[in-house]
C-alpha cells in the first residue's frame, strides 16, 4: 500500500469537473489528503451535490423533505473544507499542452480561463432521449433535482386539476421501477414500456419474472417486447405514447428510463483515449492517457472483476469509491489503487427486491464465459420464528474450477445481505467451497444455520462433484424419464408439460421398479429440496443418470406463463 505523509500539504492547483458523486468525493479527498492545494470544482447544474438516487422518492413524497436530498452546499464546500464550488458554470474546452480549461458561467454568460496542475473529470451520463420524440412538456427525465422538481411541479399540479390520470414509463431498468413504483404511490394509474422481452433486462428470465409478478400484481400495465415509435401530442403536451406495433398507449405524462450515454464530449474533444464501450479509458489511479487528467464515475469504464474487461458500470458505489482514488492520487502523486467492480446492485419494487451481483448466465453466454447456475429458495431468517420472508437466490459459478460468477436474489427482505456477502467473495476469487465454509452470524431473527448462500453453494458442489446434478429450469424433458416426487395434489395443480411419473419422495424407494434405471432421468419436486433427495436415491439404486430440475416447478412455471 502507497504511504502518503499526513502532514502533506503544497500549492498545487486541482480543477475538478462536476460534482454529485464521484466529483464531490474526490474534491473532499483530495483536501483531506493536502491541505495546501487550490481545489476548484465547476458544476454546470445548480447543485453540486445531491442523493441522485433518492430522486424517484421524492416524486413519490416517499421522502417528504426535498433539503434531505441536498448532501452538500457551495457554503459547506467552502466553510468546511476550503473548496471553491461553483455551481452552474461549464467547462467548453480543455487546453491540456497550457493545462487550463475553458470555463463559462451560465448565469452572467462570461467566459474565463483557469489554470490547472491536475483535473479531475466527472462528467456523468446523460439520460438517452430518441431523437425522433418531440420536445413536449410533460415527457421528462430524471437526471438532476431541476428534473425531479419539474417531475414533480407537473404532477402535483395535474392531481390538484384532476388532469393528471395515467402516465406511462419508458424503461424498465431501476429508475423506470422506482417511478412506476412512485408514481402509483401518488395514485396514478401506470403503463411499463420495456424494449426488451423482460423487466429488469441485466437479469436472468426467471428471476425478472418475479419482479413481472409483482408487477401485475398491483395491477401495473406491462408491454414488454414492445419500444416506443412515438409521441401522440395535442399542440404542447403529450397525449400517449405510440409503441412499435402501432398500439396507443394514453398518457397524462412520460417518463423515459431508456438508459444513458456517458459524457465524453470534453475528454473526446481534446484527444484523451476512449475505452471499447465507450468511455474514457483509465488506468488503476483513475488517470486518463493525460497523466494530469483523472476521469471518474459514469463517463469512465472500470476494470470488470469477473470478465477481466474494462467495462461501464453506472453505479453510485463505483463512482464514489473511483472519486476517492482520483481525488487522493491528484492530490498527493499516491494512493490505493482503484478496486475491480462487480455491478453490485439492488432495487426495490414494491413488496419486493431484486438485487444482482457480478455475471448473470446470459451475460456469461454473451461474453463466451462457461457457466452453470443453482437456484434455491430459502428464508429472510429461520422459518420458526416469526416474519421469515421468503427469498429466491441464484448463483452463478464456473463448471470448470467451481469459481463464483455472480449472483441473483428476489425476496421481501434478506436478500441485501446475501448478494453482500458473494459480492464480497467475488472481490476474493471464492470457489463454491469457500461459500460452503463461510462462518456466518446466525440467531434465529437475523438467518439460518445453514444461510440461503450456503445452501445455494451447496447445491452447486453437489453439481460439481456429480453427487446430484442440476439441469436448468427451463431443461428441455423430451425423451427424459420424469419422475415428479410432489404430492398427487401438488401434480394435479401443477403438471409438468408432457407429463411425469408421480411417486411421492417418501415412497421412491418402495416404487423404484416402476422406473427404467438405464433411461436420463430428471426428477422435480417444487423447489428442488425433494428432488435432491430423490436424486440420490436413485443415484444410490443404480440408475446411471439422474438430474435434478434446478428451482423445480415454481421456477419452471414461470417460461410456461
Amino acid at each position: 500500500m502507497s504511504q502518503v505523509s499526513p502532514q502533506f500539504s503544497d500549492d498545487r492547483t486541482i480543477v475538478i469537473v462536476g460534482g454529485v458523486a464521484g466529483g464531490a468525493s474526490a474534491a473532499a479527498r483530495a483536501r483531506r489528503c493536502n491541505e495546501g492545494a487550490s481545489i476548484i470544482m465547476f458544476e454546470k447544474d445548480r447543485y453540486v451535490s445531491f442523493a441522485n438516487c433518492g430522486l424517484p422518492y421524492h416524486v413519490g413524497e416517499e421522502i417528504e423533505e426535498r433539503e434531505k436530498l441536498i448532501v452538500t452546499t457551495p457554503e459547506l464546500f467552502a466553510d468546511r473544507f476550503n473548496i471553491d464550488a461553483r455551481p452552474r458554470h461549464q467547462v467548453t474546452s480543455i487546453d491540456r499542452a497550457n493545462k487550463t480549461v475553458l470555463v463559462k458561467n451560465l448565469e452572467t454568460e462570461d467566459v474565463f480561463v483557469q489554470a490547472y496542475d491536475q483535473l479531475i473529470l466527472a462528467p456523468g451520463a446523460s439520460p438517452i432521449v430518441p431523437s425522433n420524440l418531440p420536445a413536449v412538456e410533460n415527457v421528462f427525465t430524471l437526471r438532476n433535482i431541476e428534473d425531479m422538481d419539474q417531475i414533480k411541479q407537473t404532477i402535483d399540479s395535474g392531481l390538484l386539476s384532476g388532469e393528471m390520470k395515467r402516465a406511462v414509463v419508458v424503461g424498465a431498468g431501476f429508475i423506470g421501477l422506482e417511478m412506476v413504483e412512485q408514481l402509483d404511490r401518488r395514485g396514478i394509474y401506470v403503463a411499463l414500456v420495456e424494449k426488451d422481452e423482460q423487466v429488469l433486462p441485466p437479469l436472468d428470465f426467471e428471476m425478472a419474472k418475479l419482479i413481472e409478478q409483482e408487477l401485475k400484481r398491483h395491477s401495473i400495465e406491462l408491454h414488454m417486447g414492445n419500444g416506443i415509435r412515438g409521441i401522440k401530442t395535442e399542440g404542447y403536451r403529450a397525449t400517449g405514447v405510440e409503441l412499435d406495433n402501432g398500439e396507443v398507449v394514453p398518457a397524462d405524462i412520460v417518463i423515459l428510463g431508456i438508459g444513458v450515454r456517458p459524457n465524453t464530449e470534453l475528454a473526446k474533444a481534446c484527444d484523451l483515449e476512449l475505452g471499447e464501450m465507450g468511455g474514457i479509458k483509465v488506468n488503476e489511479f483513475m488517470q486518463t492517457s493525460d497523466p494530469s487528467i483523472y476521469a471518474v464515475g459514469d463517463a469512465v469504464e472500470y476494470q470488470h472483476g469477473v470478465l477481466d474487461i474494462a467495462m461501464r458500470v453506472a453505479l453510485a458505489g463505483p463512482a464514489n469509491r473511483a472519486g476517492r482514488v482520483a481525488g487522493e492520487h491528484a492530490a498527493t502523486g499516491n494512493s490505493p489503487a482503484m478496486g475491480p467492480v462487480y455491478g453490485t446492485a439492488i432495487v426495490r419494487v414494491y413488496e419486493l427486491g431484486a438485487a444482482s451481483t457480478g455475471l448473470s448466465e446470459k451475460l456469461a453466454k454473451r461474453m463466451n464465459r462457461k457457466a452453470k447456475a443453482v437456484i434455491i429458495q430459502g428464508g429472510s431468517h429461520s422459518g420458526y420464528f416469526p416474519g421469515a420472508k421468503p427469498l429466491t437466490l441464484k448463483l452463478v459459478y464456473d463448471p470448470d474450477n467451481g469459481r463464483v460468477l455472480g449472483a441473483q436474489a428476489i425476496g421481501a427482505a434478506g436478500i441485501d445481505k446475501r448478494i453482500d456477502v458473494i459480492a464480497t467473495a467475488l472481490r476474493f476469487q471464492a470457489t463454491v467451497d469457500d461459500l460452503t465454509d463461510l462462518d456466518l452470524a446466525y440467531a434465529p431473527p437475523y438467518g439460518s444455520a445453514k444461510d440461503p448462500v450456503h445452501i445455494a453453494a451447496f447445491a452447486a458442489q453437489n453439481d460439481l462433484r456429480g453427487f446430484s446434478p442440476i439441469v436448468p429450469p427451463n431443461f428441455d424433458l423430451v425423451n427424459k424419464q420424469i419422475v415428479d416426487v410432489r404430492t398427487p395434489q401438488e401434480h394435479e395443480k401443477l403438471p409438468p408439460v408432457g407429463g411425469a411419473v408421480n411417486i411421492e419422495v417418501d415412497n421412491l424407494r418402495d416404487q423404484l421398479r416402476e422406473l427404467d434405471p438405464e433411461k436420463p432421468t430428471v426428477v422435480i419436486c417444487h423447489s428442488a429440496k425433494r428432488g435432491h433427495i430423490a436424486a440420490r436415491i436413485l443415484l444410490g439404486h443404480g440408475f446411471s443418470d439422474v438430474s435434478n430440475l434446478t428451482g423445480g416447478m415454481s421456477i419452471r412455471r414461470l417460461y410456461d406463463e
